[in-house]
Parts: C-alpha cells; structure tokens; sequence
C-alpha cells in the first residue's frame, strides 16, 4: 500500500459477549477517528450473543473477524495485527470507550520520540474516577514487596513502592500499561513480534512490554488522553476460569522471565502473603463489628489464592 494511502490508525478491538459494549465501544471510536485515515478490526472470539453479526449491521465499514472459538486476548489480536497496515495499532478493549481528544493525544505523544512503542491513556472507571493503568514489572523482588505489605507501607518508595498512590497526572515512562487501551508503534511490533500467545487472558501486556524494553523499546503514559474502562465486560459470567487465567497467567510471567526459580521464590511468597492477610482478615473479622463482612469475603478469597498457589484447585477450578 502506498504511504500517502496507509492508515494512521488500524483500530483492534476483541470482542467475546460483550455486544452491546462493543457497539457502543465502536460509536465512541468513529467519532473521534472523525477524518482520520483509519481501519477499524473487530475480532470475535466465539460469542455466542451475536456480536458478530449485529457488528457487521450497524458498522458495515468495519472488518469483522469471526474467529469461531475463544483464541484468548493476545492471539485475537495477532489475527488483526497481520493484517493492519496503519502506522500505529490501538488496541481497545470492547468495555473501554475513548473520550473526545483522546486519540489524537496518543498519536501526539507518540510523535515526541520515535523509540516509543507504546503510549497508554489516563483510564476512568465508569463514574469518572481514576483507574490505576501503569504497573512495575511482575518479578520476586515486586511479590516479596507485595506480600509482605513493604509496598502498602511505602507506596512512594524507589524499590518498595508502586504506582498505586500516583495520581495519572503527568506523562512518564513506566514498566507497563494495561491492554484496556494501548497505542503501539507498528515498526516496533513488526521488531518485537505480536501478543505471546501462551498467556491467554492477563499478563500478556506486561510480557509484550517488557520484550518492548528488552528490544531498546519504550513505554509512555499520558494523562492528555482520557478512556473510561468498566473492566471485568467478558469475565462476568465465568468468574471462576477469570480466577484461574488470572493467577495461571501471573505465574507463566514470573516461568518466562526468572525461571524455575524464580517462579518458585514467587509461589513461596504468595504462600505468606496469603496466610500473613488470612490472619489479619481473622483478626479483624473476630474483634471487628462494622468491617465484619469485608473481612469474612476477604479470607475467603485468600484462602482461595492460598489453594491455588499450593496446588489444590478444588472443585469448579479442576477443568481449567
């Protein structure tokens, strides 16, 4: 294709049972692609609410991509990025919906330095407060911090803390962005390569960015743009296997960077994480009155992260 016909934007967005999201994701999206020269990708996973066909009715220009079956999150987008040809790729979750601006303002940033592969925006939740978007890499030395609450104490700390008490308000490089909404550079997918397809659902954004900064790659988030994000939109009915993909896929990361040992230091944590807050959550469900509750669902979900980290899956966990 000739570059004065090439698509700044190839728009990705993966849909599974979320049709009226997804609708109301792509209205959202046209607007703001307005003039630009654009291509607009929705790759169904499998749904079974029609998705796929009320898309191709109400947005005739957009390349629907009827996969069949639930590839997972990473290989959905692969599908797309082999046949996008746009300058960037924005992936969009099918629950996200892009406020007025925000478009521009990624490929804006994205202009400042030509070594950035991907930009992330400034994520709401649904009533317009901030939804935390930009992590530090999973490793041993981040789940010690976790687990042994180092982090929750010194949320602001180079080594101990995180980004969970920023407050999204200033552009910087940060290790990850989650996949609700990213900008990518197409040079640097076609560098790196696409989505590990091994992860299926989580983690696969922090292992596509973290091969982003191995290759000499980086990653910016900027508050100019603005995305709500419900989140959970294809998890809801199947809280059980999101359970598992989720933790399934946090310990693949910590295989595939840090190795059999690693992997074990990470499990060996999340072991005394769980039964240091299983203890807490005890304490304060025994002597407290108002949080009694909280506390009770509280164990119950560590003690649930504790039987999985050890290897009992239990019954309802088993088939995944």
């Amino acid at each position: 294709m000739p570059d004065e016909q090439r698509p700044v934007i190839s728009a990705v967005i993966v849909s599974y049972n979320t049709r009226d999201m997804t609708l109301r994701c792509l209205t959202a999206l046209n607007a703001e692609l307005g003039g630009m020269a654009a291509e607009v990708f929705v790759v169904d996973n499998g749904s079974t609410d029609g998705s796929a066909e009320a898309t191709r009715e109400a947005f005739p220009a957009v390349s629907v991509i009827d996969l069949g079956r639930n590839a997972g999150f990473g290989a959905a987008n692969n599908v797309a990025f082999a046949r996008a040809t746009g300058e960037y790729a924005l992936l969009l979750n099918s629950d996200a919906f892009v406020r007025p601006g925000a478009i521009t303002a990624l490929v804006a940033a994205a202009g400042y330095d030509q070594r950035l592969a991907v930009i992330g925006p400034r994520l709401l939740n649904g009533d317009g407060s901030l939804q935390p978007s930009c992590y530090k890499f999973p490793s041993p030395w981040r789940a010690l911090c976790e687990n042994t609450l180092l982090t929750a104490a010194f949320p602001n700390h180079p080594l101990l803390g995180d980004f969970r008490t920023w407050p999204h308000n200033q552009p910087r490089e940060v290790g990850f962005v989650i996949g609700a909404c990213m900008l990518v550079r197409r040079s640097a997918i076609e560098e790196v390569g696409g989505f590990d397809e091994g992860f299926f659902l989580y983690a696969e954004e922090a292992d596509w960015c973290r091969r982003f900064w191995k290759a000499g790659w980086r990653v910016l988030f900027t508050p100019a743009a603005e995305v709500v994000h419900l989140g959970g939109g294809s998890g809801k009915e199947q809280p059980a296997k999101v359970f598992c993909e989720f933790h399934r896929a946090q310990e693949r990361f910590q295989r595939k960077h840090y190795g059999l040992i690693g992997l074990a230091f990470f499990r060996l944590t999340m072991v005394a994480g769980a039964c240091l807050r299983i203890a807490l959550f005890g304490i304060g469900a025994v002597l407290g009155r108002s949080g009694r509750d909280r506390s009770l669902r509280q164990v119950s979900r560590w003690l649930r992260i504790l039987k999985w980290t050890v290897g009992f899956r239990g019954p309802g966990l088993a088939a995944y």
